[in-house]
């Protein structure tokens, strides 16, 4: 299996403020959706409760919660990253889709990221996405800059791979 991560991040690593991510970008959701839809994705609580229409179509949703008795509809509860990948070790590829806390514990297995980078720092940020520069990445692909017409913010993509595996100490 191969674990990825997808994330829209700003110039200090903010990813999301009042349990909302910072900015909607239409290309950016055109790609979360090409890139994710036919996987499994793996999300907390909160990223759950926060996606407009409920559970991802076309995706094999999973919510991590230490919620006793949480229902998701349209989705696999469970209570711990372990249980999450152990439910989708078959899988081919799996994206980790937020929010801080489950980036944070699941970056040290991640083989690949898919980072969309805001040219901004948004104010009044309090979720942030894991450091992650340090871990041994190659990037892989790096497109843009591109302008969102309708917020007139910058941004551009970047893929990267694993290039050594990350020991929490």
């Amino acid at each position: 299996m191969t674990l990825a991560m997808i994330v829209a991040i700003d110039e200090k690593n903010g990813i999301g403020k009042d349990n909302d991510q910072l900015a909607y970008i239409s290309a950016d959701l055109k790609r979360f959706k090409g890139l994710t839809t036919g996987h499994t994705i793996l999300m907390g609580r909160k990223t759950f409760e926060a996606l407009p229409k409920g559970a991802l179509p076309k995706r094999r949703n999973i919510v991590i919660t230490r919620q006793a008795n949480y229902e998701a509809p349209g989705a696999e509860v469970v209570k711990s990253i372990g249980e999450a990948l152990a439910l989708c070790s078959d899988d081919q590829k799996v994206f980790v889709i937020g929010g801080g806390e489950v980036y944070k514990a699941f970056l040290p297995e991640t083989d690949e990221l898919y980072l969309t980078e805001i040219h901004h720092a948004f104010k009044g940020v309090d979720v942030f996405f894991p450091e992650y520069k340090s871990m041994g990445w190659e990037e892989t692909l790096r497109e843009g800059p591109f302008t969102d017409e309708k917020t007139g913010l910058t941004y551009n993509y970047s893929n990267l791979k694993r290039t050594g595996k990350f020991d929490c100490v």
